[in-house]
């Protein structure tokens, strides 16, 4: 572990929107700055994701000053779209969830996302992520809270489990599918310079100088399987996982994080492991419940 390092960062602005890879990202408690604070919803207030809308993977979202949001997609036009005043609130669901967030003001926003997807959509903002949605609780410590991603502030992968996950796809029934880039696991923090699932023995780490624990692996659903550039679906990396990475009744790669300490962190920062799950078989056979889309 004495190489392991931040190898990138990555920021989801719109939840299920492609977003960018900077340098650097400040630690708030409920995740990166940033990071799923807007989310689309349907008519009847439930997030829309890639699991319905693969096509999502086509549009993307830039962060800007503030906290507004610069969307383009495949045939329309940029559009920035400006964070909402706080007047009214609307009820997000959100997988079991439901979660007060404050509509997208402006009708071209509406009609936006709407002509994208091809159904009725619109945005919703997350004004108070310090109180609007806690952490699941059987996993969570008081307090602990989340943006809109599926369930954990953060999300965190490595360079070496990738490579050797894509090892296994090499060697499976879908090898043609195969290798396949990062992108497909949506993570917030990659790391370089472990062993190979290294990280499902992580009780506790630091990135630069901000603590995190590791609250519980990370279960995979069908938006691993949905190429980030195309929007079209394979069989990978589920097949592979289900052969070989079955935990917990769960699909599992990478793991989800609850930051411990604020800060800032850069790309290159130091990965140090603070504490390790004192028995391997505990982490394994935790249900990993949902992971970050």
């Amino acid at each position: 572990m004495g190489n392991a390092h931040l190898h990138s960062l990555h920021l989801h602005p719109v939840k299920a929107v492609r977003g960018p890879a900077p340098r650097e990202a400040v630690v708030e408690p409920w995740g990166l700055a940033g990071d799923r604070r807007w989310v689309l919803i349907d008519d009847g207030g439930k997030v829309v994701t890639q699991r319905l809308l693969p096509r999502l993977a086509l549009a993307a979202a830039e962060l800007l000053p503030g906290g507004a949001v610069r969307l383009s997609a495949p045939g329309m036009l940029p559009l920035t779209v400006p964070v909402p005043r706080p007047l009214v609130t609307v009820t997000v669901e959100i997988f079991r969830d439901k979660v007060e967030a404050v509509p997208a003001e402006d009708e071209a926003a509406h009609a936006w996302v709407s002509s994208f997807l091809g159904i009725d959509a619109r945005l919703a903002y997350m004004d108070e992520p310090a109180t609007r949605r806690p952490v699941a609780p059987e996993f969570a410590r008081p307090g602990e809270t989340v943006s809109f991603a599926d369930g954990f502030p953060l999300l965190l992968t490595t360079t070496a489990s990738l490579d050797a996950l894509n090892s296994l796809i090499a060697r499976g029934e879908y090898a043609d599918e195969g290798p396949l880039p990062m992108n497909r696991f949506r993570p917030n923090l990659v790391v370089a310079g472990t062993p190979a699932w290294a990280e499902d023995d992580w009780s506790r780490l630091a990135v630069g100088e901000v603590h995190f624990r590791v609250a519980k692996p990370c279960g995979r659903c069908v938006v691993t399987t949905t190429d980030q550039v195309t929007g079209e679906r394979g069989r990978e990396p589920l097949f592979s996982l289900g052969r070989h990475r079955r935990l917990g009744g769960k699909l599992v790669f990478g793991q989800n994080l609850v930051p411990l300490t604020r800060g800032t962190i850069r790309v290159g920062d130091p990965v140090r492991v603070l504490e390790q799950r004192s028995d391997r078989r505990g982490n394994r056979a935790a249900d990993p419940g949902v992971g970050l889309v």
